[in-house]
């Protein structure tokens, strides 16, 4: 048995395909437009001549765009291709990113910064889409996981560059945003989309499909499904720290410890979704592990006595973050139909965004109310313990609504029932 085999399951072959390299080679680039900037916002704040409160517009000018153009962006993949809107999304990520080397005039950032945001837009979806494009069934699981875990060691690998080119200088930093620049080369001259796609593109009607395909029953709870592990781990990286430092009497360093650890078991669960998927009738029943796994790691970080406890919770929370994204993006991508494709994955990212902003607002609320009854550190386990409890809840009652709708026509396998 090969490596590959062993690591990934009996798809592993699908890495050797020149289309699923470019893809990954593409993916590359999204994950940096937070990771690459968040451990230096604070060097910043001196360079651009900001407040520590107004620093955070900086990542707030790249999120923003793209919760509203995300589905617009897909929909322009469905009618004029991946690879042309691919193509624009590096452009513009890597035109964006690699010009704030050049000013610290605060409001040029924030518009840089939302160039950004708009070429991501046209990135991490239509991959997705793409991937769904090529593989069906337990290979395009493999083919998600193995995407969203090379995300993963983007995140863990190029803070840390970050970290070490800003000892140079305040800027060296931004040369990384180049990376785009030869991934759009690549694209360019050895990516083609499937016949079948093009000849499916052809035939499509517009927007009306697309908004008829979302009120289906199944598609609806499929979409609510998919936002809700975005909620948790923002949940769970924007609290983690006061958890372990405040309520444990830990360090900053156990904190970035923790986030490693969860990284890595998410990473490390995205490349067996196709071999998880192999042992099951149905995707529900990985799926609601993965979910309840999910909120009951949320939940006992927030009851965690010690180091030890919020370790176990944090791999929890890191391996069904993994395990369920891989899944609902492979679920997506099976139930649509090639001519609406990027629509739909693009819904479900956008959703995904929403839940991300609406995490630290929701949780923040929670917290500034019962903070004056129970004091902060018992009101933040609170927060996240709820959080938990009802993400988890919230993930299986989706899941038991798209299992008992009756399934849609343009399925390419039987996503969450157990029909097969």
């Amino acid at each position: 048995m090969s490596v590959l085999n062993r690591l990934f399951g009996s798809d592993s072959s699908i890495v050797h395909d020149r289309a699923f390299q470019v893809l990954l080679f593409v993916n590359l680039s999204p994950p940096l437009g937070a990771a690459l900037v968040s451990p230096l916002l604070d060097t910043l704040t001196g360079k651009y001549g900001v407040t520590e409160a107004q620093i955070g517009l900086v990542m707030t000018a790249f999120t923003a765009p793209s919760i509203v153009l995300i589905p617009v962006i897909g929909v322009l993949a469905d009618r004029y291709g991946r690879k042309s809107v691919m193509l624009c999304g590096l452009l513009l990520f890597g035109i964006g990113g690699t010009a704030l080397a050049f000013t610290t005039d605060f409001r040029t950032v924030l518009f840089l910064r939302f160039v950004q945001g708009i070429g991501f837009g046209g990135l991490t979806p239509i991959i997705v889409a793409s991937i769904g494009d090529f593989y069906e069934g337990e290979a395009e699981a493999t083919a998600q996981g193995i995407r969203f875990a090379s995300s993963g060691l983007t995140l863990l690998l190029f803070p840390f560059l970050g970290g070490v080119l800003v000892a140079l200088a305040w800027n060296a930093p931004f040369v990384v945003y180049a990376l785009p620049f030869p991934a759009a080369v690549l694209l360019y001259h050895y990516f083609e989309e499937p016949l079948d796609v093009r000849t499916e593109r052809r035939a499509m009607t517009g927007i009306d499909d697309l908004l008829a395909f979302i009120r289906h029953r199944r598609a609806a709870a499929l979409l609510l499904g998919r936002s809700i592990p975005n909620f948790v781990y923002l949940s769970f990286l924007t609290y983690n720290s006061f958890i372990v430092v405040r309520g444990g009497g830990g360090t900053p360093e156990q904190a970035g410890l923790l986030v490693a650890v969860t990284s890595i078991a998410h990473a490390l669960t995205a490349t067996q979704a196709g071999r998880v998927t192999a042992h099951f009738a149905s995707r529900f029943y990985p799926l609601t592990g993965a979910s309840i796994a999910l909120g009951g790691g949320l939940a006992l970080l927030g009851a965690a006595p010690n180091f030890a406890t919020v370790v176990f919770a944090g791999v929890a929370v890191g391996a069904g973050f993994g395990l369920s994204l891989s899944l609902y993006r492979s679920i997506l991508t099976g139930i649509a139909p090639p001519e609406i494709r990027g629509g739909i994955v693009s819904t479900g990212s956008s959703l995904g965004r929403v839940t991300s902003t609406l995490a630290p607002l929701a949780l923040g609320t929670v917290v500034g109310l019962w903070r004056p009854v129970l004091g902060f550190t018992p009101a933040v386990r609170g927060a996240v313990i709820v959080a938990g409890v009802a993400s988890a809840l919230c993930g299986v009652i989706s899941l038991v609504v798209a299992y008992r709708a009756p399934p849609l026509a343009t399925e390419r396998t039987e996503p969450v029932s157990g029909d097969d």
